[in-house]
């Protein structure tokens, strides 16, 4: 190593902590506050997903009974989804859309907020700054590119602090002070030996948070994941969705079936399911409104759960406007369900959400809607389908599963045949998102497509049917959040987070203490072990 060399890389990592360290540590704090949004949420919100069994062989309502006790109960609202779950004592959740998800107890109809109002606003506003610096409007997309841009930064400044880290000598004075913390420092000292070990015990978390994020930012990054792996990069950004299963149209009169023997049928064929979600499609361009029956049966379910790390998947169907209501934690896995629409926004978090740019959990989260989130840098949650999508949360990103909204169908209203192609004389499949007990990997889900008219299952898919570079990108998408190993990858990823704070808080004490020295006089000498080397300050 020639100190030239050394010497450029530092004044270059030092000038980078300068310019981005302001963006990587509110990306940071930001991570660390949304890792455990679904755990947060599913505790604040358990008395409202707690129902009591009532008396004698009490039957359960019907999923088109409970949504119109909810539309009874909120006539301004838009039912945009229903999420069920086998437990006897769980209640339904029904999303509904940009005005969040309400509870229903499935043997009365009796209609529950969900009453983590305070919790869901807190996160929201953590994604918020975590994707884009709770720019609003025109602005957002500004904000945006500050964090993909101080994501970027922070994986130059993990690597370049490694080649700065490496000691002239190995020897274990050294070594000592920069691999483990040492009392009685005070100033320059204690700084540098904090730099040192935070940065080199976090460095393998926070590359992997990084990297993540970049290719949750970034479409180029994104298409390299699938060009790696030998695989056609989707035109879409984040992970790609599946169109529309079709089936052929039956004759003339056949009725179609309600969502109950749907789901009746989708129990069968996924007998372990955990819970099981239909996701209202939204009518053809310019075919008016969504019809207030929800369009029972047509187009897809997918679902953006949330819920990946532990939490409930739920009904989605929100879009990240900045008008929005707060997003259920639980929607990140529908980032990970076949159907989810690829969007921009991961939720970077430890959540991370995903978030755009920085190592954080997005929200990337179980429930009804991440998304996270814009998962960049240091989440441990985040961005949403790809296995959760927002995504999730998917805690400063790029928007991955960005927009909750289902995708819109090339046949006419309401499952019509489409017109012409060979998709002539077929109609929608009803899609539902189904997550199975112990599955593997964490945030795997399954589509099932059922014919309306049958309930015959007309295609399943889920992880294992990826290809190689959708595998790897969802992967990429879930360990932003840390959602990918459940909550202790979750507990790793925020710690990490946490440690970004305080590497941008000794990298700027060092750079401040270089730039404007304190006038006093210098010890004659001073012991090697504790004073920093020339060119060996990374500073983040």
């Amino acid at each position: 190593m020639s100190l030239p060399l050394r010497k450029t890389f530092f004044w270059i990592h030092l000038a980078v902590g300068v310019v981005a360290g302001i963006v990587i540590a509110i990306m940071s704090v930001t991570g660390v506050a949304i890792a455990f949004e679904s755990q947060v949420l599913a505790w604040a919100e358990s008395e409202a997903r707690t129902v009591t069994l009532p008396a004698g062989d009490a039957k359960r309502l019907g999923v088109e009974e409970l949504m119109a006790k909810v539309r009874a109960a909120k006539p301004d609202a838009q039912v945009s989804g229903v999420t069920l779950f086998p437990e006897r004592t769980a209640a339904a959740q029904v999303n509904l859309g940009r005005s969040g998800s309400v509870f229903v107890d499935p043997y009365t109809g009796e209609v529950r907020e969900g009453g983590a109002e305070g919790w869901r606003h807190f996160f929201h506003t953590m994604e918020e700054w975590h994707r884009w610096l709770a720019t609003e409007g025109g602005l957002r997309a500004l904000g945006k590119g500050f964090t993909g841009a101080s994501n970027a930064g922070f994986l130059f400044l993990a690597l370049s602090g490694l080649y700065l880290w490496f000691p002239r000598k190995w020897s274990l004075k050294q070594l000592r002070p920069i691999v483990w913390f040492r009392g009685g420092l005070k100033g320059k000292a204690r700084d540098f030996n904090w730099h040192n070990v935070i940065g080199f015990w976090s460095l393998p978390v926070l590359v992997v948070l990084t990297a993540s994020g970049m290719v949750i930012s970034y479409k180029w990054a994104s298409d390299f994941v699938f060009t790696l792996t030998g695989n056609t990069p989707p035109s879409n950004q984040g992970p790609p969705g599946s169109a529309s299963v079709k089936v052929e149209a039956p004759a003339p009169g056949t009725q179609r079936l309600g969502l109950e023997p749907l789901f009746a049928a989708a129990q069968q064929a996924v007998p372990a399911w955990e819970s099981m979600t239909y996701r209202i499609p939204a009518p053809p361009r310019g075919a008016g409104p969504r019809p207030d029956g929800g369009g029972e049966g047509n187009g897809q379910g997918g679902q953006r759960g949330e819920g990946g790390r532990g939490g409930r998947n739920g009904a989605d169907g929100q879009a990240p406007s900045e008008a929005r209501a707060p997003r259920p934690a639980e929607q990140r896995r529908a980032d990970a369900a076949p159907e989810a629409a690829p969007s921009g926004d991961a939720v970077a978090s430890a959540r991370g959400t995903t978030n755009e740019g920085g190592p954080s959990q997005g929200r990337e989260r179980g429930g009804a809607d991440a998304a996270p989130a814009g998962d960049a840098v240091a989440s441990a949650r985040g961005t949403t389908n790809e296995g959760g999508p927002s995504q999730g949360r998917e805690r400063g990103g790029a928007d991955e599963g960005a927009s909750g909204r289902p995708e819109r169908r090339r046949g006419g209203p309401d499952g019509a045949p489409g017109e012409g192609g060979r998709d002539a004389g077929k109609v929608d499949a009803v899609t539902l998102n189904i997550r199975e007990r112990d599955s593997w990997p964490y945030f795997a889900t399954t589509q099932l497509s059922l014919n309306p008219f049958s309930g015959e299952v007309a295609k399943r898919e889920g992880y294992a049917d990826f290809n190689g570079g959708r595998k790897l990108r969802t992967w990429l998408r879930f360990l932003h959040t840390g959602e990918a190993l459940g909550w202790p990858g979750q507990l790793i990823a925020a710690i990490a987070s946490l440690g970004g704070v305080f590497l941008v808080w000794t990298g700027f004490a060092l750079a401040w203490r270089r730039f404007f020295p304190r006038r006093q006089a210098r010890v004659a000498s001073t012991s090697p072990a504790t004073a920093p080397q020339e060119g060996s300050e990374p500073v983040a």
